[in-house]
């Protein structure tokens, strides 16, 4: 898969996010979870963010960007505007990173060591798009019950 079709996803994946955080009604339930669930959506969005901003943004696009992964679980609070601009700063680096990453790159190892087993760059990325979809997939549910 080229890295333009990847590019194509997550942006449409990150403007859901950004939809999906942006229908809280109630800011509080951003930060709201349900007894056996464990992430707020607050926190899966700041994950979401810093997953992607590491893996794409810094370490394929030379961003300066340092994660805080604790902080993505332990942050509490913040306003639904500093998770929007959260988002579109992983929008921008995003692009950035996908625009360095040749077909070539795809079939080559990832650049650092990985938390997951992959293959190639192609294969971690495609790891980082399910990631994201699976987190985007809980967002979505705890908005929705929340909000009920």
């Amino acid at each position: 898969m080229p890295s333009t079709d990847l590019l194509a996803l997550f942006q449409r994946d990150l403007h859901i996010l950004r939809k999906e955080i942006g229908s809280f009604t109630r800011e509080a339930d951003l930060w709201r979870t349900l007894p056996g669930i464990t992430n707020s959506a607050g926190n899966l969005c700041l994950h979401l963010c810093g997953n992607l901003r590491h893996y794409l943004g810094h370490v394929l696009g030379g961003e300066d960007y340092v994660r805080d992964r604790p902080r993505e679980f332990s942050a509490k609070d913040l306003p639904k505007a500093h998770l929007l601009e959260e988002i579109d700063r992983t929008m921008a680096s995003v692009e950035r990173g996908l625009a360095l990453v040749g077909e070539e790159a795809l079939g080559s190892s990832f650049p650092v060591p990985l938390p997951v087993e992959a293959s190639s760059t192609g294969h971690f990325l495609l790891h980082l798009y399910g990631h994201f979809n699976l987190h985007l997939g809980q967002v979505n549910y705890l908005r929705r019950i929340l909000e009920a």
